[in-house]
Protein backbone atom coordinates (compact mmCIF):
# COMPACT_ATOMS: atom_id res chain seq x y z
CA UNK A 1 0.00 0.00 0.00
CA UNK A 2 2.94 2.30 -0.48
CA UNK A 3 1.86 5.78 -1.44
CA UNK A 4 -1.80 5.28 -0.46
CA UNK A 5 -3.33 7.92 1.78
CA UNK A 6 -6.73 7.51 3.46
CA UNK A 7 -9.04 10.49 4.01
CA UNK A 8 -12.20 10.81 6.06
CA UNK A 9 -14.47 13.21 4.20
CA UNK A 10 -15.70 14.78 7.46
CA UNK A 11 -12.13 16.09 7.88
CA UNK A 12 -11.61 16.85 4.18
CA UNK A 13 -14.81 18.43 2.83
CA UNK A 14 -12.91 19.75 -0.16
CA UNK A 15 -12.98 16.19 -1.56
CA UNK A 16 -16.76 15.70 -1.31
CA UNK A 17 -17.72 16.75 -4.83
CA UNK A 18 -14.96 14.74 -6.47
CA UNK A 19 -15.66 11.72 -4.25
CA UNK A 20 -19.40 11.87 -5.00
CA UNK A 21 -18.64 11.86 -8.72
CA UNK A 22 -16.23 8.95 -8.32
CA UNK A 23 -18.74 6.82 -6.39
CA UNK A 24 -21.52 7.73 -8.84
CA UNK A 25 -19.34 6.58 -11.73
CA UNK A 26 -18.58 3.25 -10.03
CA UNK A 27 -22.06 2.36 -8.72
CA UNK A 28 -24.57 4.32 -10.81
CA UNK A 29 -26.39 5.67 -7.75
CA UNK A 30 -27.50 9.26 -8.45
CA UNK A 31 -24.79 11.84 -7.88
CA UNK A 32 -27.18 13.90 -5.74
CA UNK A 33 -27.64 10.98 -3.32
CA UNK A 34 -23.89 10.80 -2.73
CA UNK A 35 -23.57 14.56 -2.40
CA UNK A 36 -26.44 14.74 0.11
CA UNK A 37 -24.98 11.90 2.20
CA UNK A 38 -21.48 13.41 2.13
CA UNK A 39 -22.79 16.85 3.09
CA UNK A 40 -24.60 15.25 6.04
CA UNK A 41 -21.37 13.46 7.02
CA UNK A 42 -19.44 16.73 6.96
CA UNK A 43 -22.13 18.66 8.84
CA UNK A 44 -22.60 16.07 11.60
CA UNK A 45 -18.94 15.00 11.92
CA UNK A 46 -19.89 11.92 13.99
CA UNK A 47 -22.21 8.97 13.50
CA UNK A 48 -23.89 7.94 10.27
CA UNK A 49 -23.19 8.60 7.42
CA UNK A 50 -19.42 8.48 7.01
CA UNK A 51 -17.29 8.37 3.86
CA UNK A 52 -13.67 7.32 3.29
CA UNK A 53 -11.50 7.57 0.21
CA UNK A 54 -8.02 6.32 -0.63
CA UNK A 55 -5.72 8.47 -2.73
CA UNK A 56 -2.69 7.29 -4.68
CA UNK A 57 0.65 9.08 -4.82
CA UNK A 58 -0.74 11.34 -7.59
CA UNK A 59 -3.71 12.43 -5.47
CA UNK A 60 -6.26 10.42 -7.47
CA UNK A 61 -9.07 8.51 -5.78
CA UNK A 62 -8.37 4.80 -6.17
CA UNK A 63 -10.77 3.39 -3.58
CA UNK A 64 -13.53 4.33 -1.22
CA UNK A 65 -16.33 3.18 1.03
CA UNK A 66 -19.19 4.61 3.00
CA UNK A 67 -21.15 3.80 6.13
CA UNK A 68 -24.87 4.56 5.84
CA UNK A 69 -28.00 3.59 7.72
CA UNK A 70 -29.34 1.11 5.14
CA UNK A 71 -27.85 -0.18 1.89
CA UNK A 72 -31.03 -0.90 -0.09
CA UNK A 73 -32.33 -3.96 1.80
CA UNK A 74 -35.39 -4.84 3.87
CA UNK A 75 -33.70 -5.30 7.29
CA UNK A 76 -33.70 -1.75 8.64
CA UNK A 77 -32.91 -3.16 12.10
CA UNK A 78 -29.46 -4.29 10.88
CA UNK A 79 -27.59 -1.00 10.79
CA UNK A 80 -25.34 0.79 10.06
CA UNK A 81 -24.18 -0.64 6.75
CA UNK A 82 -20.85 -0.42 4.97
CA UNK A 83 -21.65 0.49 1.39
CA UNK A 84 -20.10 1.30 -1.96
CA UNK A 85 -16.75 -0.38 -1.21
CA UNK A 86 -14.75 -0.20 -4.42
CA UNK A 87 -11.07 -0.41 -5.33
CA UNK A 88 -9.89 0.54 -8.80
CA UNK A 89 -8.96 -2.65 -10.66
CA UNK A 90 -5.27 -1.81 -11.10
CA UNK A 91 -4.96 -1.22 -7.34
CA UNK A 92 -6.57 -4.45 -6.15
CA UNK A 93 -4.64 -7.05 -4.19
CA UNK A 94 -2.73 -4.45 -2.19
CA UNK A 95 -4.80 -4.54 1.01
CA UNK A 96 -6.63 -1.27 0.34
CA UNK A 97 -10.15 -2.70 0.70
CA UNK A 98 -9.19 -4.48 3.91
CA UNK A 99 -7.73 -1.23 5.28
CA UNK A 100 -10.91 0.68 4.39
CA UNK A 101 -13.04 -1.95 6.14
CA UNK A 102 -10.84 -1.85 9.24
CA UNK A 103 -10.94 1.95 9.33
CA UNK A 104 -14.74 1.90 9.04
CA UNK A 105 -14.90 -0.57 11.93
CA UNK A 106 -12.58 1.56 14.10
CA UNK A 107 -14.33 4.78 13.19
CA UNK A 108 -17.82 3.52 13.90
CA UNK A 109 -16.68 1.82 17.10
CA UNK A 110 -15.44 5.23 18.22
CA UNK A 111 -18.96 6.56 17.66
CA UNK A 112 -20.43 3.89 19.93
CA UNK A 113 -21.61 1.33 17.39
CA UNK A 114 -20.81 -2.26 18.34
CA UNK A 115 -21.52 -3.91 14.96
CA UNK A 116 -21.50 -3.10 11.27
CA UNK A 117 -23.35 -4.86 8.46
CA UNK A 118 -22.99 -5.13 4.71
CA UNK A 119 -24.67 -6.88 1.82
CA UNK A 120 -22.67 -8.52 -0.94
CA UNK A 121 -22.41 -11.20 -3.58
CA UNK A 122 -18.73 -11.66 -2.67
CA UNK A 123 -18.23 -14.22 0.06
CA UNK A 124 -14.65 -15.34 0.61
CA UNK A 125 -13.20 -11.82 0.53
CA UNK A 126 -15.26 -10.54 3.46
CA UNK A 127 -14.72 -13.72 5.43
CA UNK A 128 -10.93 -13.28 5.03
CA UNK A 129 -11.39 -9.75 6.38
CA UNK A 130 -13.08 -10.98 9.57
CA UNK A 131 -16.72 -10.59 8.57
CA UNK A 132 -19.24 -13.35 9.27
CA UNK A 133 -22.26 -14.40 7.25
CA UNK A 134 -25.36 -13.42 9.22
CA UNK A 135 -28.46 -14.06 7.10
CA UNK A 136 -30.09 -13.62 3.74
CA UNK A 137 -32.02 -10.38 3.26
CA UNK A 138 -34.16 -9.05 0.43
CA UNK A 139 -32.49 -6.43 -1.72
CA UNK A 140 -34.45 -3.52 -3.10
CA UNK A 141 -35.31 -5.66 -6.14
CA UNK A 142 -36.77 -8.31 -3.81
CA UNK A 143 -34.02 -10.81 -4.61
CA UNK A 144 -32.13 -12.49 -1.75
CA UNK A 145 -28.67 -11.18 -0.97
CA UNK A 146 -26.09 -12.23 1.63
CA UNK A 147 -25.66 -10.06 4.71
CA UNK A 148 -22.43 -10.06 6.68
CA UNK A 149 -21.61 -8.55 10.04
CA UNK A 150 -18.49 -7.66 12.00
CA UNK A 151 -17.86 -6.17 15.40
CA UNK A 152 -16.32 -2.75 15.51
CA UNK A 153 -12.71 -2.37 16.56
Amino acid sequence: MDGIRFLKLRHHPEWAEQAAGWFHEKWGVPLEAYLDSMETCIRRQAGVPQWLVALDEHGEIVAGAGVIENDFHDRRDLAPNVCALYVREDCRGRGIARALLEEARRDMGGFGFSRLYLITDHTAFYERCGWEFLTMVAGEDGQPVRMYTASTL
